[in-house]
């Protein structure tokens, strides 16, 4: 197939398949990965890419940065140079003010030479903690700790994957990239508006959801889907549902009850309650103890058919067995955007077999979960209720991507690691100003060095890479040049001033902005990059102007995906810690742009 056969014109092509990606993006069905290998593979059979070009994205200077710099974020936390970090930060007042001046300028410093994400990710822990010390609701600090992470990233050439794409994109049109600070002017003062706002202004209008009293251990997120067993010992046991809700003095509501693998809705339940029943319902941490106490409900531990040769019955048997408490540890997590668990479920992870882990419930914001546990395909932001040995449950956690929410204690690493993962970082940053090497050489043989000597485990480091993202970025890049060599971002652009030109520059780098910074909220941060650089570059040539301005605004407008939660995974890390509702969210990012 090509676009002779088709009878249109390339730009056309173009357009048909952007288009189709960015509904395809919003849809969500498909993971954006999925999506943008897509677009790249149907620009190929069109001919808008030629097929020997079709996989160079993935030796891109761009992709490279990106996937050093995930490297060396991950070898930041291993070290333990953000810990001792967070360890100053706990050491602030009771004053909100206060905590929020430090916390979020924390994370704004840290987003600026590591992973966004990944600095949000050590703090939360953080903000948890000073939240249930000082007796604060949780969502008064997560997001504007979200925030900061967005504002820090545009900072520096490193802060973001949208700075390393339009600087790459600069080298490609000029010959020279963007330096290591270039962005810092345009950045840090976008950066201190930003927590200025936050710190002054922005808290105010965050839900306040009370956390509970200092001697829980954990923040009612929200309501968990539960298995729960009837016990023969169990008081449950005989009780119809309605007597049961009248022993609890509380109604809490029964989803499902499962009898001989045979599920049967809690409403149309109308029989009593025997030993071997299991009740799916929803319930709160207060309402989980409630449960265990008064009327024996005992926690089920879930199977993930680790044995291959095991049978039918003995998985039951198995599926049937309460937790046995004893030396294991009960902890709130949350999954981030990088997890190995993200669209799997616990038997796909072999979760109890592999990392010795019980899923005891699960809590997802926005969203009422109706299947078993084992069936449930966990999503970025999940909240998790885990059980595992005292001794391992930490290491688990951290292989599979999860972040523990509560009772995280500070890992202070080794001197000798974390001098020598800020000397390695160091270096590199100097052989980039000082033009010695370029961005992509310098950050990979940083990150090359860190896994040599140590600082950071072979496996870790290539977990640390986020294969989406860099799939994402290698797709687009192709697809990306296909709309400025099609004539489609020429088309746009010179639409643009057909509108422009009786205006000031300044009107058309605002409309340019506009369009960037909501292209970026319905799709990853990276891709809007990649699709309104050639536009913005368009423009310049159109205004006869500096390209720089143009490429400045595109980079800073894809960075601010603060208007939803799925906006950035940053955003979507809190969504579920601090329950943020979408609107809420809105309402905070349209008095932040105002302002």
């Amino acid at each position: 197939m090509s676009m002779e056969s088709l009878g249109l014109a390339p730009s056309t092509l173009v357009f048909v398949v952007l288009g189709l990606t960015l509904a395809a993006f919003v849809w969500g069905r498909f993971r954006y990965d999925l999506v943008a290998l897509a677009a790249l593979l149907g620009s190929v059979m069109l001919g808008l890419v030629p097929a020997d070009d079709a996989f160079m994205g993935f030796g891109h200077p761009a992709v490279i940065t990106v996937a050093a710099v995930l490297v060396l974020s991950r070898g930041f936390e291993r070290s333990g140079v953000v810990d001792v970090i967070a360890h100053q930060v706990l050491k602030v007042g009771e004053r909100l003010l206060l905590q929020l001046l430090v916390l979020v300028g924390t994370v704004v410093l840290l987003s600026g030479v590591m992973n966004n994400v990944g600095a949000l990710a050590l703090l939360l822990p953080v903000a948890m903690r000073l939240a249930r010390e000082h007796d604060t609701s949780p969502s008064l600090l997560l997001m504007p700790l979200a925030f900061g992470s967005l504002l820090g990233g545009l900072t520096t050439l490193i802060g973001t994957p949208p700075n390393i794409i339009i600087s790459a994109y600069r080298g490609n049109i000029t010959g020279e990239n963007f330096g290591m600070f270039s962005f810092t002017p345009v950045g840090a003062a976008v950066a201190l508006v930003g927590l200025a706002f936050i710190v002054l202004v922005g808290w105010r209008f965050t839900p306040k959801r009370n956390a509970q009293s200092a001697g829980d251990d954990m923040f009612d997120t929200a309501n968990y889907l539960v298995e729960l067993k009837v016990s023969e010992a169990s008081k449950a046991n005989g009780l119809t549902l309605q007597q049961l809700r009248d022993e609890l003095e509380e109604t809490i509501p029964v989803l499902a009850v499962v009898r001989d693998d045979d599920r049967r809705a809690g409403y149309r339940f109308h029989g009593v309650l025997r030993e071997g029943d299991i009740l799916l319902l929803e319930a709160g941490p207060d309402e989980l103890r409630l449960l265990e106490d008064k009327v024996g409900l005992s926690v089920i531990a879930e199977p993930d058919d680790a044995e291959e040769d095991e049978s039918d019955e003995q998985q039951a048997a198995k599926e049937r067995q309460p937790v046995d408490t004893e030396g294991l540890q009960l902890i709130e997590a949350v999954v981030r955007n990088d997890s190995m668990m993200v669209n799997r479920s616990v038997r796909q992870l072999r979760l109890h077999h592999q990392f010795g882990l019980h899923l005891v419930a699960v809590a997802r914001d926005g969203a009422r979960l109706k299947q078993r546990l084992r069936d449930i395909r966990f999503q970025t932001g999940d909240v998790l209720l885990l059980q595992g040995s005292e001794n391992e449950i930490a290491d688990s956690l951290a292989t599979l991507g999860c972040l523990p929410l509560a009772n995280r204690e500070l890992n202070l690493g080794q001197p000798r690691k974390l001098l020598l993962s800020i000397g390695i970082f160091v270096l590199a940053i100097i052989a980039m100003l000082l033009d010695l090497l370029p961005a992509a050489v310098a950050m990979s043989t940083a990150a090359l060095v860190s896994l040599l000597i140590g600082v950071l485990p072979l496996r870790e480091g290539y977990q640390a890479i986020d294969g989406p993202v860099i799939v994402l970025l290698a797709a687009m890049l192709p697809v990306g040049e296909a709309l400025e060599t099609s004539g489609g971002a020429a088309i746009i652009a010179n639409a643009l001033l057909t509108f422009g030109l009786e205006w000031p520059v300044i009107v058309s780098l605002a409309g340019l902005f506009l369009l960037s910074m909501l292209l970026s909220n319905v799709v990853n941060n990276a891709a809007a990059a990649l699709l309104m650089a050639p536009i913005a570059a368009s423009l310049a040539n159109g205004f006869d102007v500096s390209l720089d301005p143009f490429l400045m605004v595109v980079a800073v407008s894809a960075s601010c995906a603060f208007l939803t939660p799925i906006g950035h995974q940053s955003n979507t890390l809190v969504l579920g810690p601090g329950a943020t509702a979408l609107v809420i969210t809105g309402s905070w990012d349209c008095r932040f742009r105002w302002w």
